[in-house]
């Protein structure tokens, strides 16, 4: 009915708008994406604890378990082979993490090495 009413009243002077009429879009084929490799496996760091003369067994071992997933038994462990031979593996992670790790041990007045897993 509109079609009617447009062409009746479209005479010789008069313009007409298109202000409502759809116009169609040609269709886009869907964009290919890029072939996306797997996710890879970040390489790993060790994060080694060194001993020290200034820091208590008990004080280790709550510092180890409150800033690594390590349960007590664990932490035990690790702190006695530092103290047996100097140093000991707390656990390997990817770098960032490493990093962090070495950071808190380090505000906690510990040392705490990073370096990477020759695998």
């Amino acid at each position: 009915m509109a079609e009617k009413e447009k062409q009746q009243g479209s005479g010789a002077g008069e313009k007409q708008s298109d202000g409502g009429t759809a116009t169609a879009k040609p269709k886009r084929s869907p964009k290919k994406s890029p072939a996306k490799k797997p996710p890879q496996l970040l390489p790993p760091w060790k994060v080694l604890l060194h001993n020290d003369d200034k820091n208590s067994v008990d004080f280790v071992i709550h510092t180890i378990m409150e800033l690594t997933p390590l349960k007590e038994p664990e932490a035990v462990e690790r702190t006695k082979e530092a103290d047996k031979t100097g140093l000991a593996l707390l656990l390997v992670t990817h770098k960032e993490r490493a990093e962090l790790y070495q950071e808190q041990f380090t505000s906690k007045g510990l040392v705490v090495t990073i370096e990477p897993d020759e695998k």
